[in-house]
């Protein structure tokens, strides 16, 4: 008889990232090269002292050089990457120090604003030191005076970066090869919030001091429809308005809409950074008190206290002529000004599931 599944789950697998799989296979081709060792494993060291056994795929010479390639493994994060082929190929060169590369699947800088500079491959400053620190320790090792030049690849990485923030920020090609700890944390969403702010400073670098932050591609038509805005200046913040809101204290713009549905809108007026239902829940008693303040009868705002949706309770307030969207957004509105500095002007639309606008609250001098 087959034992009954435990009650409490499992704790959730972490994984590696990008940059820990460009570190292990570029040390792995590299010690092809220079010991000409041929292992199906290598260890490599993360940021923090952690050392770590990545498989490999395969590990070969090349016409100039060697590869190396493993399966990028994100554990149970919901990443892009995750079950992608990485691979690195790296060729000897008489001049000291490492070269980059954006091989297949990687991306290219495009645009200023980025950590780094345009034209430069997207391997982030991180995984450039990993992989600098692991090949300087092997030379050392071997006595090589000569250096590398590493070029980095994912198998259908041009397709996967679609997926992802990298054709707005103006990162062509591919995707980037990240990472900060080395490792990937479950549901994080780490690499999300760096997107995010990564967008602004984007935006900010190029010019674009009118920033709009969107829930979702419906509130990113509505900004486009109402201000014309293009790509870099729409900032696609999912839940996380709170990356945005802390990220201008940093990095301020002149203007920023905070554009989203109403029931996103209604959680950010309760003060609420993260809008997801995970971590927030829509407040119908808050909702019939602003409705109150807005003119709502007691009856109308005993309904609003037991409606199924916040779109059923606008909806009810809409038919009674209480503007309770644009009540929402001066609360949202209210909020978000107190984490932003104060020379960021700041408005708030909040959308139905059509894109139509059902509240708005600021504006711009």
């Amino acid at each position: 008889m087959r034992e009954e599944t435990a009650e409490q789950p499992a704790p959730l697998r972490s994984g590696l990232t990008t940059g820990s799989c460009a570190t292990a296979t570029s040390l792995a081709a590299a010690r092809l090269l220079l010991e000409g060792s041929n292992a199906d494993a290598v260890q490599i060291i993360l940021p923090k002292g952690k050392q770590v056994q990545m498989r490999l795929e395969f590990c070969r010479h090349t016409a100039d050089g060697a590869e190396a390639g493993t399966i990028k493994d994100a554990g149970d994060d919901p990443d892009v990457t995750h079950g992608a082929l990485l691979y690195s190929r790296v060729r000897l060169t008489p001049e000291p120090g490492i070269r980059f590369v954006a091989g297949q699947g990687v991306g290219t800088v495009t645009r200023p604003g980025l950590v780094l500079a345009v034209g430069e491959p997207a391997i982030n400053p991180v995984p450039r030191r990993m992989i600098g620190e692991h090949l300087q320790r092997l030379a050392e090792e071997r006595a090589y005076p000569g250096g590398f030049e590493v070029t980095v690849n994912v198998e259908g990485g041009a397709e996967l970066a679609l997926k992802t923030m990298n054709p707005r920020l103006g990162i062509l090609g591919g995707l980037s090869i990240l990472g900060t700890s080395g490792i990937v944390r479950p549901f994080s969403c780490a690499a999300y919030i760096a997107s995010i702010h990564q967008g602004i400073d984007v935006a900010k670098t190029n010019g674009y001091l009118h920033i709009a932050a969107c829930t979702g591609n419906a509130s990113e038509d509505t900004m486009r429809r109402v201000y014309e805005l293009p790509e870099i200046a729409l900032i696609e913040m999912g839940d996380f308005v709170g990356a945005v809101l802390k990220h201008l204290r940093k990095v301020p713009v002149d203007k920023l809409s905070l554009c989203g549905g109403f029931g996103k809108i209604s959680k950010l007026a309760a003060g609420h950074m993260d809008l997801h239902s995970r971590h927030s829940s829509i407040d119908l008693p808050q909702l019939a008190q602003w409705a109150a303040d807005a003119g709502a009868d007691p009856a109308l705002q005993q309904a609003i206290r037991q409606a199924n949706t916040s779109q059923q309770a606008l909806a009810m307030a809409s038919a009674a002529g209480v503007a309770l969207g644009d009540a929402v957004c001066r609360h949202a509105l209210d909020f978000a000004r107190s984490v932003v500095p104060p020379q960021v002007q700041v408005e708030v639309f909040a959308i139905d599931r059509q894109g139509g606008i059902v509240g708005h609250a600021g504006g711009f001098q």
